[in-house]
């Protein structure tokens, strides 16, 4: 029996609606998971140990490994995960994208249909955002069903060729190879495990074929990896490498063990679908069991292959990984978070320098308060340009809140750095008309000046690990109203000092500016922190 035209495209339908599924459960369970799944990726395991559940619960939860290693790839990149951690998640991740096939081996395909109408209800009768994505993933579950059941029916006529199955059962080699270019060709895993599923349950494929078209898929899979490190610097490079060659090792491990491994899984089941789930699950536990102990030593030798970079410049837009807006767009979210966090180390950079030379009088240090000034510039246009890709994606009401805060504390962020600039640009006044201030006023500068570097350092803990307690709040409101009292003091001080003769009009015009231009920074300040616990009182 040969192969219709029609049978073709039954076959591509198949293969096209299983994707279409799989992509549309990933993408609506990561909207579902929303707040957890960025505080899940927010730990950034201590250990490898650690790295493997986070790895595996993620995968679990979003149903796309490329989602997880891409993600993982971009951490690296920015600094946010060291290669050792990296390398336990992507354990994880192979373990997690095994969910798939498990589920599909069960044969739950008669419930499809009903998955598919109580996503559809869901969808169109539904307001709530968080149940239509509810709906989404009930129908991206019900069309991985019918995907199924399409690619089987369309390979009925491969009954009557069951030479070349039989060519992937004398010649492992062979099968590896169809699994790796499949896995190449369809960008997942989980379908090529599906379609080697069907090909067993239809009776075509047996065992022996089925698992070096499994132990391909491993290796195909990395190719998504291999995609996200293109243009990333060395540490994403050393990442990808990890994942490439620890897929790659475990096959030239296990398969040279393959008639131990097709009796063991043999044993685990009397159904082939669930063999070659179990297949595909057990290879990537065994091969995590047997790495685990020795991720050290395997990511000493990645860094033998690929040579460490120099350091990251952190001055640079470090967290803005664009891979990460259409994969996973509530880690975007955290990204900006991120960046905002960096914007203010930049911010208490610019503060310090500023000190130096308005109260120091080192002007060498004028250059570098100018250069933070313009990064601050270009890092809150970044910022503003990639929160709008995010927007883009159909983010719900809570993340769009959450990223509005950070966008909105983000400019704050540049006009403090704006305040700095300006208060070097009093500085250059005061030189140039060698009309300085008394050392009673210089003093008094001072110490709102520090008063208010305070402020902004406690504002910038809402971008820290833990929560800004109503704590913190408090306490920042209490030293922004102290610096608003002290602030209209000193004015009271200086305009007591100039009706005494004690120094120019024009000299006091540019101290009023000066303390304008310092409480400012203060009430910055405390518009991030306002901004931020927002943020926060949503996420509870």
């Amino acid at each position: 029996m040969s192969m219709s035209f029609f049978t073709a495209m039954q076959l591509l339908g198949g293969v096209g609606i299983f994707l279409f599924a799989i992509k549309l459960i990933s993408e609506s369970l990561q909207m579902v998971a929303g707040e957890r799944l960025r505080n899940i990726i927010g730990m950034f395991t201590k250990t490898p140990v650690m790295g493997v559940f986070l790895g595996t619960a993620v995968t679990m939860v979003i149903q796309s490994s490329s989602a997880t290693t891409v993600m993982t790839v971009s951490f690296v990149d920015a600094g946010l995960m060291t290669l050792t951690q990296a390398i336990g998640v992507i354990m994880g991740a192979n373990i997690g994208t095994t969910v798939t096939g498990q589920i599909l081996a069960f044969r739950v395909k008669d419930l499809a249909y009903l998955f598919v109408i109580l996503g559809v209800l869901l969808i169109f009768v539904c307001s709530s955002k968080k149940l239509k994505h509810v709906g989404e993933g009930l129908l991206g579950f019900g069309l991985l069903f019918i995907g199924m059941q399409t690619m089987e029916t369309s390979m009925s006529f491969l009954r009557d060729r069951q030479d070349i199955f039989l060519a992937f059962s004398n010649n492992p080699l062979l099968g590896l190879a169809a699994g790796t270019l499949l896995t190449l060709l369809v960008q997942s895993s989980s379908a090529t495990v599906g379609l080697t599923i069907a090909l067993g349950t239809q009776g075509l494929l047996p065992l022996e074929a089925a698992i070096p078209i499994i132990f391909g898929d491993n290796i195909g899979t990395t190719i998504t990896a291999v995609l996200a490190a293109l243009g990333t610097g060395k540490a994403a490079r050393q990442a990808c490498a990890a994942h490439v060659l620890f897929n790659v090792i475990g096959v030239c491990i296990w398969m040279p063990l393959m008639p131990l491994w097709i009796g063991f899984i043999e044993a685990s089941s009397s159904a082939i679908g669930h063999q070659i789930a179990n297949a595909h699950t057990m290879f990537n536990i065994c091969n995590t069991i047997l790495f685990l102990p020795f991720v050290k030593p395997f990511a000493a030798l990645i860094r033998r292959i690929i040579p460490d970079s120099e350091p990251i410049d952190r001055r640079e837009a470090v967290y803005l990984d664009p891979h990460l807006i259409q994969r996973t767009p509530v880690v975007a979210v955290s990204a900006v978070r991120h960046e905002c966090r960096h914007m203010g180390e930049l911010v208490i950079e610019l503060l310090e320098h500023t000190e130096k030379v308005f109260f120091e009088q080192k002007d060498e240090e004028k250059e570098r308060v100018m250069e933070l000034e313009d990064k601050l510039d270009r890092l809150e246009t970044s910022i503003r340009s990639y929160a709008s890709d995010i927007m883009q994606t159909g983010l719900d009401g809570k993340d769009a809140a959450i990223l509005e805060a950070c966008v909105v504390s983000a400019g704050d962020l540049e006009r403090i750095g704006d305040k700095g600039k300006r208060l070097i640009d009093f500085y250059e006044y005061r030189k140039k008309r060698g009309d300085d201030f008394s050392s009673e006023a210089m003093k008094e500068v001072r110490s709102l000046y520090l008063e208010t570097r305070r402020a902004v350092s406690l504002a910038l803990n809402v971008f820290g690990p833990e929560d800004f307690s109503s704590e913190d709040k408090a306490a920042l409101d209490a030293r922004a109203d102290r610096i608003r009292e002290l602030e209209s003091s000193l004015r009271a001080s200086h305009a007591t000092r100039l009706g005494a003769g004690h120094c120019s009009p024009e000299s006091g015009l540019v101290f009023i500016d000066v303390l304008g231009a310092i409480e400012q920074i203060a009430y910055r300040a405390r518009k991030i922190a306002d901004h931020m616990a927002g943020r926060q009182n949503l996420e509870a």
